[in-house]
């Protein structure tokens, strides 16, 4: 006699392949959480470790603006003594200027002229002062021209005053003039076309 199972089999199947699927799925679950939460953990390693070079970053950048700031405080420094240096070397070679100014005023001026004031702005004298006459007047503008320290003159106005009340007989004509100083360069050259001149020469006894 054949064997018949009269049991519901496959609503019994149908529930084990249901716990199994739920199974595979509450697994899947599982093993989702888990891959994010490793994904989460390395994601976070990643962002401490950058942060990390960020503040080493930062720190090396303030560490780099404090020494920036140290050097632009020394070029400023220097650029100070360098200032400081030009100054005292202008304040000496004007004062080694203003002696031999001075002996060229005393060595350029002829008999008959007589200076009544002095005025420099920059490299630009200016002499007012009295003569005999206007050769005098000419005779002094061609001794500054020679001269190796005053450079170029420039008669600004000469006016004979012996008829006004302020005129004076001996030395009637009132004169201006814009001097200009040699700069040393020029100076030198000056200087050295004098010795020219001046040096006798050795065949004929004549000067050069």
């Amino acid at each position: 006699m054949a064997n018949i199972n009269l049991l519901p089999w496959r609503a019994e199947r149908r529930k084990q392949r249901e716990r199994e699927f739920y199974m595979m799925l509450l697994a899947a679950a599982v093993g989702a959480l888990l891959v994010f939460f490793v994904a989460m953990m390395w994601v976070q390693h990643v962002i401490d470790d950058q942060q990390a070079r960020n503040d080493y970053l930062k720190g090396e950048i303030t560490a780099l603006d404090a020494k920036i700031k140290e050097i632009e405080e020394l070029d400023k420094t220097r650029a100070d003594l360098i200032t400081r240096k030009e100054i005292i070397e202008q304040l000496q070679s004007n004062r080694s200027t203003m002696v031999h100014l001075f002996d060229e005023l005393v060595r350029t001026i002829p008999d008959g002229v007589r200076l009544t004031t002095m005025k420099q702005v920059g490299d630009t004298i200016t002499l007012d002062g009295r003569a005999e006459s206007n050769q005098r007047v000419a005779s002094y503008l061609l001794n500054i021209d020679r001269s190796p320290w005053l450079g170029h003159s420039d008669l600004k106005k000469t006016e004979n005053t012996a008829g006004a009340k302020d005129g004076d007989k001996k030395l009637p004509y009132q004169f201006s003039m814009d001097v200009k100083l040699r700069k040393p360069e020029e100076q030198q050259k000056a200087q050295g076309t004098v010795a020219v001149i001046e040096v006798p020469s050795a065949a004929t006894g004549e000067k050069k």
